[in-house]
């Protein structure tokens, strides 16, 4: 029988937690300044967090963090971990863990249950809907260009309408992967680009470019530098409706890994939204592993 408890100090969960996060990171090969900083901004998350402890017949078993926080106006749920010690794994205590972090969180107002994979979780968490993932390579040398793409620095005439398109395709990603209503999207979409690049094209550490193919124009590519010790995150590689088919987003990433070398930085960060199967299968097919995952799950009023 799978008992959960309530601890009042975490340290020991905390250990392993930040032992196996750093263990999931490193293997992706990213410099170890940059594992410790997203190990910082895990900490700095998990600080608020409920953790219980897992026992069978009074034996530790492993361990499951909750919380529930405001996320515009609405409260929201998030399992931080639920991690079943090998020796104990697969004799229900994962399912029994789910079930109440769901009924926690839910009794505390949540109608929507978060969680952040760094590792595999087998089938447990199959019925929660990917929103997203963080994906990542390291660089060696810059790539030769691919299809005849040449990038180019975007000019200041070019940026307004870039940024109107790009506030409203960052919208409908998030409403696609199902993860916020278009009205809290474009509320996000507005909040994250005032604070993203508060001087246009000027602002600092950011390259914004122009993919030309045969002398037009084809896309556009936004990333930005040092957002990780020796990372570039690669914010935005979009081509054209009308000219994608034609290998043009490898192309397009090639000219990515292009600038980020160039600025100094060795390894390239993106995020691709869920629901977008065609970006995850062109980010698998180039080498980006899988560093985070993120689903999600609505729930159910909780019984009172």
């Amino acid at each position: 029988m799978t008992d959960i408890s309530v601890l009042t100090d975490p340290a020991r969960w905390q250990h392993g937690f930040e032992r196996r996060l750093r263990a999931s990171y490193t293997r992706s090969g990213l410099d170890p300044a940059a594992v410790d900083r997203m190990l910082s901004t895990a900490r700095d998350r998990a600080a608020g967090w409920t953790v219980a402890e897992i026992t069978e017949a009074g034996t530790r078993v492993g361990h499951v963090a909750v919380s529930v926080s405001d996320d515009d106006g609405a409260p929201e749920g998030r399992i931080g971990d639920l991690h079943i010690d090998a020796p104990h794994s697969g004799r229900g205590h994962e399912r029994a863990a789910r079930d109440w972090a769901e009924d926690w969180c839910a009794r505390r107002g949540a109608r929507k249950l978060h969680i952040r994979l760094t590792e595999p979780a087998g089938t447990l968490f199959d019925d929660y809907g990917v929103r997203g993932q963080v994906r990542a390579r390291p660089l060696a040398s810059p790539p030769e260009p691919l299809d005849g793409v040449t990038a180019r620095p975007m000019t200041p005439a070019e940026y307004p309408d870039w940024l109107a398109a790009e506030k409203t395709s960052y919208a409908d990603d998030i409403v696609r992967s199902g993860a916020r209503s278009r009205e809290e999207a474009v509320r996000k979409s507005d909040r994250d680009f005032a604070e993203l690049v508060p001087d246009g094209l000027a602002t600092p550490d950011n390259t914004f470019l122009v993919l030309e193919a045969a002398g037009e124009p084809i896309g556009t590519g936004w990333l930005r530098h040092r957002h990780l010790p020796g990372v570039t995150y690669g914010y935005s590689l979009h081509i054209e409706e009308r000219y994608r088919g034609k290998g043009y987003g490898r192309a397009a990433m090639a000219a990515g890994e292009r600038a980020t070398l160039a600025a100094g930085d060795t390894a390239l960060m993106f995020t691709v939204w869920g629901g977008n199967e065609v970006a995850m299968n062109l980010y698998t097919s180039a080498g980006y592993r899988v560093l985070e995952e993120s689903r999600s799950l609505d729930l159910p009023r909780a019984q009172v």
